[in-house]
């Protein structure tokens, strides 16, 4: 199983001098991936919860200040050599496909062929309003979609003709590094979402109890299958948000919560149920000098 962890991009600590430091630093402590998310605001009255805390709260803190996923992930490319690099995750309704498609194959490029890509559908409707996203048809759009970044990866000359994107007969270059694609992740929870990571990923990104991975997980490989796919090539990769404590939580803590002992049995866990790779988040930085960051990256990459 690989390890990843996450680039401190959001909190009032984060900055280009954290952001290096932490990513020249899990490099050099042998982390597999690096990882970051998407927010586009901080809403004062939101419309619809952040998941897992009640109606009408805002969203935590650490949200206040974001730097753009793409953005910084270009930024620590240029100083990192060997991790990953990956988006979790890149919210569909917000992009435009074509545009989108060329931004990554450039940050492909640029990192040597060292990109992830996590996409999702989003849930803020404060934010689905800000980016101007169609109200309807999500799961459709989704659909298409991911085919125009295939397409726009793929052989020249590029052509698209749909019902919500046009590509006229096209050069498009450069292309990704990684050919035909750069790995591509999704983030699903809803039976429609998990089909379509069944037809047309090549794994699934969640965010969900341990419980519910092998349950959701044979889903998918059914749907897959029965999409004429092999479902055995679907990967998992899992993201974990790690709270440490000094004492033990005991019986109905959450995952990846407690002491580090106790952490380490959710990773076992982890393991057993076949994730390909775990992204552990620590919490986020606290302090002006975002020094604990380091500090968790040490503590967690020894238990995997």
């Amino acid at each position: 199983m690989r390890i990843g962890t996450f680039l401190p991009h959001m909190s009032a600590a984060s900055s280009p001098e954290l952001m290096a430091r932490s990513a020249q630093h899990a490099e050099a402590l042998g982390y597999d991936s690096l990882w970051v998310a998407e927010r586009l605001l901080y809403p004062l009255a939101p419309r619809n919860p952040y998941p897992g805390m009640p109606e009408g709260s805002l969203l935590p803190d650490y949200y206040r200040q974001v730097f753009q996923p793409i953005e910084a992930l270009t930024y620590v490319a240029a100083i990192t050599k060997t991790i990953r690099l990956g988006t979790s995750v890149l919210n569909m309704p917000y992009h435009n496909p074509v545009v989108l498609a060329r931004r990554l194959a450039t940050l492909d490029v640029l990192s040597g062929g060292r990109l992830n890509v996590g996409l999702g559908q989003a849930w803020s409707i404060d934010e689905l309003e800000a980016a101007g996203a169609a109200p309807g048809n999500r799961g459709e759009r989704a659909d298409e979609f991911v085919s125009v970044l295939r397409t726009m990866w793929g052989p020249d000359p590029v052509e698209h003709h749909g019902k919500y994107f046009q590509v006229a007969k096209s050069i498009i270059a450069p292309k990704p590094v990684q050919q035909p694609a750069p790995p591509l992740y999704m983030a699903a929870y809803a039976p429609a979402a998990l089909n379509r990571v069944a037809r047309l990923a090549d794994g699934w990104l969640p965010a969900v109890p341990l419980v519910a991975i092998g349950p959701m997980m044979g889903q998918i490989r059914q749907m897959a299958e029965a999409a004429g796919r092999d479902p055995a090539a679907l990967g998992i990769v899992m993201l974990g948000f790690v709270s440490l404590t000094d004492s033990a939580l005991g019986d109905g803590r959450a995952d990846f919560t407690g002491t580090l002992d106790e952490v380490r049995r959710d990773v076992e866990t982890a393991r057993a149920l076949g994730v390909n790779e775990l992204v552990l988040i620590p919490e986020a930085p606290k302090d002006g000098t975002g020094d604990q960051v380091l500090k968790d990256q040490e503590l967690l990459r020894p238990l995997v």
